[in-house]
């Protein structure tokens, strides 16, 4: 079986992938976040998750490298990681009764034989109509600011939802482990076999 790493610094992330009892590695990719003319949201995810896993591949050249990239997407734009309390509060109340879009991709390369799989993964969240009041509460309780659309759904982020919809809530987390467990098959990791190990 080849290692595993992960191309991220994300505690997050490590979080998701301790959940199935693997060994693995972090380590931190290198890639250029600027979207490409024109590019979709789910392109943007797909390059970046795959440019994350290649740009490691020299580092570990017997593994297979997971790479993974979020966006957020309101009204049809690309929302980023807030930065600043004011920008959060305006991210949520542009979100407030809507219902927005996150792209998780994420890429499996294996660095010895340069076989790769890339797939995006979309989750929906209908936030509830939020007042002004609990806008301010919610993000001085958690500091999302350095959250795609300013929340923590692992946290109490899930108070701002009327549902949540997709396939998979750890992509909206940003590891979708069912995808990713799909992705280790096809590169002959059957990961309940090695849990543990």
């Amino acid at each position: 079986m080849s290692p595993l790493v992960l191309a991220s610094t994300s505690p997050f992330r490590r979080a998701l992938l301790e959940k199935l009892a693997l060994s693995f590695e972090c380590a931190a990719p290198q890639a250029d976040e600027t979207p490409l003319p024109g590019e979709s949201a789910h392109l943007l995810v797909q390059r970046l998750a795959y440019d994350k896993a290649r740009s490691l591949a020299a580092q570990y050249p017997a593994h297979l490298i997971i790479g993974s990239d979020q966006v957020c997407v309101l009204n049809g734009n690309i929302t980023g990681k807030p930065h600043t309390e004011e920008n959060a509060h305006a991210q949520l109340r542009a979100a407030s009764g809507q219902r927005i879009t996150f792209y998780t991709g994420l890429c499996v390369l294996n660095s010895q034989t340069q076989q790769t799989e890339t797939v995006c993964e979309p989750f929906h969240v209908h936030f509830r109509s939020l007042s002004e009041e609990e806008i301010r509460a919610y993000v001085a309780l958690e500091q999302p600011l350095n959250c795609a659309g300013s929340f923590k759904s692992e946290g109490a982020g899930i108070l701002l939802f009327e549902k949540l919809e997709g396939n998979d809530p750890n992509a909206l987390v940003g590891l979708p482990l069912i995808a990713l467990n799909a992705l280790l098959l096809r590169h002959g990791m059957n990961a309940l076999l090695h849990a543990g190990k």
